[in-house]
């Protein structure tokens, strides 16, 4: 949580400036101040004034517009309407179940006896796989019909390749899966706008619509509550950044299915992202972007491997962290499309993979 206090620290002279530079009250108020000097203080003069200098103010300052988020993994802090395709691909996932974040509790519980026996567990199996790649397809479309609020809808679809299984009877391996995982609905509001910063709030929901037997949902649903941060600096230079928590609704019961903790567990997340225009043409820039972002699992189980015919929950998994460095691309044609091409390594032993390649186009309008 202290990375927590250290972000919003950061972000709340961010707040200061932005509301300092907004550019409607800046224009506006040089307008008005300048037509009042013309007129020496006459309040119809400053208004007539005020008339004939605004065009040519608009034509000599156009208002500045926000180029657009360069961040490929922190969420897009700026409320617009545009589309986006992108493309995950994932290596070596060990523990997928883990908190039911990816996907749910594994099957493999059906089968054994005792207190950790749950025949309702929904999740794949009942192989436990030791190696898990994956990759998937998201379409996401937002709209935005005033300046500050947008909702969007994201539509994802999953493949599964297990690289391994623990070899010990009666647990299977299951074969490669594929379909529609869980689909991502949520609102955004801008609480501060201004020439060159966004402070803005997301919600996200999260429905239960992949398959969890296939591993490609959760089998219940999840909210995340997030504030999200843009601040240009310079003409090259910006600053992304993310702070959120991601909380299970239901989910599969814990290890013994008789306690009180849920398999399910509440994840605090965040990310910082610097980046810089490298290359600006006519209509053409290249800019690279570096992210830094990072999970802390509050509670929750998964499934570790198999010791003497025995699978058992990890209790050890509340408090566990893990930290991902991205870094990538983003290449702008004109003004309203952009190609993101990225890579991201795991930082730490807990991971969600080792290592995943984002290929990503937005068109925004």
């Amino acid at each position: 949580m202290r990375r927590a206090h250290l972000f919003l620290f950061i972000l709340i002279p961010l707040m200061a400036a932005a509301q300092d530079k907004d550019p409607g009250y800046m224009q506006n108020g040089a307008l008005i101040s300048s037509g009042a000097k013309e007129s020496g203080g006459s309040s119809a003069s400053a208004q007539s004034n005020t008339r004939k200098a605004q065009p040519s103010e608009q034509t000599s300052k156009p208002k500045p517009e926000i180029p657009g988020s360069m961040v490929g993994y922190i969420d897009n802090p700026i409320v617009q309407s545009e589309v986006r395709i992108r493309f995950d691909d994932a290596f070596e996932d060990r523990f997928p179940d883990r908190a039911e974040f990816f996907y749910a509790k594994c099957a493999c519980y059906r089968m054994l006896s005792g207190p950790a026996q749950d025949l309702n567990a929904p999740g794949p199996g009942p192989g436990v796989p030791t190696a898990l790649n994956y990759q998937q397809l998201y379409m996401n479309a937002e709209y935005s019909p005033q300046r500050r609020f947008s909702a969007f809808v994201e539509v994802p679809i999953r493949w599964l390749q297990p690289q391994g299984f623990q070899s010990i009877p009666p647990f299977p391996g299951f074969a490669n899966q594929s379909g529609i995982s869980d689909v991502t609905a949520g609102i955004k509001y801008a609480a501060v706008v201004s020439e060159g910063t966004y402070l803005t709030l997301q919600f996200k929901s999260y429905f239960p619509s992949g398959d969890a037997s296939k591993g490609l949902g959760t089998n219940h649903y999840s909210v995340e509550p997030s504030i999200l941060a843009y601040h240009r600096f310079t003409d090259r230079w910006t600053l992304e950044g993310q702070v959120g928590d991601w909380h299970p609704i239901g989910g599969s019961a814990g290890v013994p299915t008789a306690g009180s903790e849920g398999f399910a567990g509440d994840i605090f997340f965040y990310g910082l992202g610097p980046s810089y225009k490298l290359y600006r043409g006519n209509n053409f820039t290249i800019t690279p972007v570096v992210e830094l972002f990072g999970w802390h699992v509050i509670n929750g189980f998964q499934t570790q491997p198999i010791v003497d015919g025995v699978v058992e929950g990890d209790k050890e998994v509340g408090g566990m962290n893990i930290v991902n460095l991205k870094a990538g691309i983003r290449t702008g044609i004109g003004l309203h499309d952009s190609f993101y091409v990225g890579f991201g390594q795991a930082l730490t032993r807990d991971d969600w993979y080792k290592h995943i390649v984002r290929l990503e186009y937005r068109h925004t309008f």
